[in-house]
């Protein structure tokens, strides 16, 4: 397993606990030229008057969303431009924001790969995970609805309830360069 057919931006997506972190960064270690991206690091880099993308006030928070979306695609666009495969480790709320990320990273392609593991699955891992890591998150059924709904047949959906963290990177980097391209 190479990755050589894995190339340009595979953004890994999911609820919080689907693994995405994990997943990405020992998928882009399994790959020749990767970079992996996280959200939440971009996110981070507000110091003051951050809102989470889910939290309040909305207006806020849809704004900063839309900041850090461009930071993510800037910072995205130029490792693709040098050549490396890029895992954003990014919860995509819906398909307006999925069309916001594909637009700014036009003309490269981008592969969408959610991770979709059992809300009981996502809620354990979260409570598994070292404290500074753990989000305080009861929307788990209504986000896992909405994501169901908006993203249903777009990309791959990849159920991880049963696999472990390397086994869905290496299942990622063998073959979301055909299952999970975005038209």
């Amino acid at each position: 397993m190479t990755g050589e057919d894995l190339q340009d931006c595979v953004i890994v997506s999911g609820m919080p606990g689907a693994g995405k972190s994990t997943v990405t960064g020992l998928a882009a270690r399994l790959l020749p030229r990767a970079a992996r991206i996280k959200a939440d690091d971009v996110n981070e880099m507000v110091l003051s008057g951050r809102v989470w993308r889910l939290g309040e006030p909305v207006d806020e928070a849809r704004r900063q969303g839309e900041l850090c979306d461009r930071n993510l695609a800037g910072l995205a666009n130029n490792y693709i431009d040098f050549g490396f495969t890029v895992l954003l480790d990014q919860l995509v709320t819906d398909l307006a924001e999925l069309d916001f990320l594909v637009g700014l990273m036009a003309p490269r392609p981008v592969h969408l790969v959610t991770l979709a593991p059992t809300v009981d699955v996502c809620r354990q891992r979260n409570a598994t995970r070292e404290l500074s890591e753990r989000w305080e998150f009861d929307g788990y059924h209504r986000l896992e609805a909405g994501l169901r709904r908006d993203f249903g047949d777009v990309g791959w959906w990849l159920d991880t309830s049963g696999l472990t963290p390397g086994a869905t990177a290496e299942l990622i980097v063998r073959e979301a360069a055909h299952r999970a391209r975005l038209k």
